[in-house]
């Protein structure tokens, strides 16, 4: 099986300004934060990025790499409303697309399958049909019931961390939750996976078959990447850092409390913002 190991570096040199990128996780849990970091210290910006956002829609948004951001909800969990993200709303210039979780999944789901659409009850009788005109109704062809058509959520590249991998791009989660990290990966035509160890593809495959949940074919790149979803949690690695979470949402405050947090955090490379944040420098 082909070697796909990279760096952080490396996967984002095969990102382009303009792409459509989807990250995977949920809220502030399991996102693939170094890949983040990686793309925060890059050129790349003008991205179209599809989330079920946390810090990783916080952060490229307050460093204007967004131009475009399609999303089911916006938080830092135990933050309910990312402040990062609230003062992009208010300061405008950026296109906002709003869905409902089931409907961005099936977005998800179509373009996966390589279909233009799927029909959902999702969205129906809310403001989701209100707010984008685009969207439309398909008549049940075998009935007379209407269904919205969630159109494909077609990705260039998905950006997604998981517990354990194997250098050929298999990769399991260990939590309670898949969240929809494969469904990200399918539906891109690259997906890069980081994780928090590399381990042989026997010890990869021991587990319950449900917990390999990303499998090589799909992958191009894998990344070593210990303490890579800090500072949102890992469970049962490592849980949420509340208080670099807080320092993070209390620097959208102001300019100098933003170029403060960026930086003693962001400032260099994985190395400085690891141990700057105080965790596993040498893992």
């Amino acid at each position: 099986m082909a070697d796909k190991l990279m760096t952080e570096q490396d996967v984002v040199s095969r990102l382009e300004s303009g792409m459509t990128i989807g990250i995977g996780g949920w809220g502030s849990r399991r996102k693939p934060m170094s890949l983040v970091r990686a793309l925060l210290r890059s050129d790349i910006r003008d991205l179209t990025v599809v989330s079920y956002g946390g810090p990783d829609v916080g952060l490229l948004l307050a460093a204007g790499k967004v131009s475009h951001l399609v999303y089911g909800f916006v938080s830092l969990d135990s933050i309910p409303l990312e402040p990062h993200f609230r003062a992009a709303r208010e300061r405008g210039g950026v296109r906002f697309t709003e869905y409902d979780e089931g409907m961005l999944q099936w977005g998800l789901r179509a373009a996966a399958h390589r279909l233009p659409f799927l029909p959902t009850r999702a969205g129906l009788a809310s403001d989701v049909l209100r707010s984008d005109p685009a969207l439309r109704l398909v008549k049940d062809p075998y009935g007379t019931e209407e269904l919205l058509a969630m159109p494909a959520l077609r990705l260039d590249a998905a950006l997604v961390h998981l517990h354990r991998a194997d250098a050929s791009g298999n990769a399991r989660y260990l939590g309670i939750d898949p969240y929809f990290d494969d469904l990200f990966c399918q539906a891109a035509d690259k997906a890069y996976v980081s994780a928090e160890r590399i381990v042989p593809t026997e010890e990869l495959v021991s587990g319950p078959p449900q917990e390999l949940l990303v499998q090589r074919w799909f992958v191009e790149g894998v990344v070593h990447a210990p303490f890579g979803a800090h500072f949102t949690s890992c469970e049962p690695d490592y849980a949420r850092d509340e208080q670099l979470q807080s320092e993070y949402a209390q620097a959208a405050a102001s300019p100098d409390t933003w170029e403060a947090f960026v930086e003693r955090y962001l400032g260099g490379d994985e190395t400085s913002y690891r141990r700057a944040a105080g965790v596993g420098v040498g893992s």
